[in-house]
């Protein structure tokens, strides 16, 4: 089963269409899934707090080895903090979700992103291709980051660690190359 984390925002129902994953808070189907996809949109203080109770499950399952392809904000939810507001992120990468300054927010459009290293979600898929990014928040740069996006200075717009896949864009909204990535996470054929 493909766990698509139901946060009550965002393009669930679009997520679910396309991968036939099923929606989902329960602790129990978490444990049983064999991927995880973390889709997100809207503010980390107010998923934060809704994932509370899933919280140690969803960090026991990631631990674990189980896929995980964070989107968005299910990315930036990976990381310990955001300067969005207060609240907890899973903490699997360490560092602050920042805010752009200085730029008009939200970054709203179709983008270029570049591969920095090796990443299966991204395979066939040519380098500087453009997706579809909605946010105003990012992460910060790690030894994780797989991905780099241009938006008034270079900022973390996917990353890899193991089991682990986050972007910041939107492979729902992206098209082809959306598709691909969906694809080459395992979640349709």
């Amino acid at each position: 089963m493909i766990a698509i984390i139901d946060i009550g925002t965002g393009n669930l129902s679009t997520i679910e269409r396309v991968t036939g994953g099923k929606i989902t808070i329960d602790p129990d189907e978490i444990e049983r899934s064999d991927k995880i996809i973390f889709p997100g949109v809207g503010s980390f203080q107010y998923v934060a707090e809704v994932i509370k109770p899933i919280r140690e499950v969803l960090i026991k399952v990631i631990k674990s080895g189980i896929p995980y392809l964070g989107i968005c904000l299910g990315m930036e939810m990976l990381f310990d903090s955001s300067e969005e507001g207060i609240g907890d992120g899973l903490g699997i990468m360490h560092g602050r979700i920042k805010k752009f300054n200085g730029i008009k927010t939200p970054h709203m459009g179709w983008n270029q992103v570049e591969n920095l290293m090796d990443s299966q979600i991204m395979d066939d898929i040519p380098d500087n291709s453009f997706f579809y990014f909605m946010h105003s928040y990012y992460a910060p740069d790690t030894e994780y980051t797989a991905m780099k996006t241009d938006y008034g200075r270079y900022f973390t717009s996917g990353i890899r660690y193991r089991n682990i896949y986050g972007v910041q864009f939107h492979p729902e909204k992206s098209g082809e190359n959306g598709i691909r990535i969906l694809k080459n996470f395992g979640v349709i054929s």
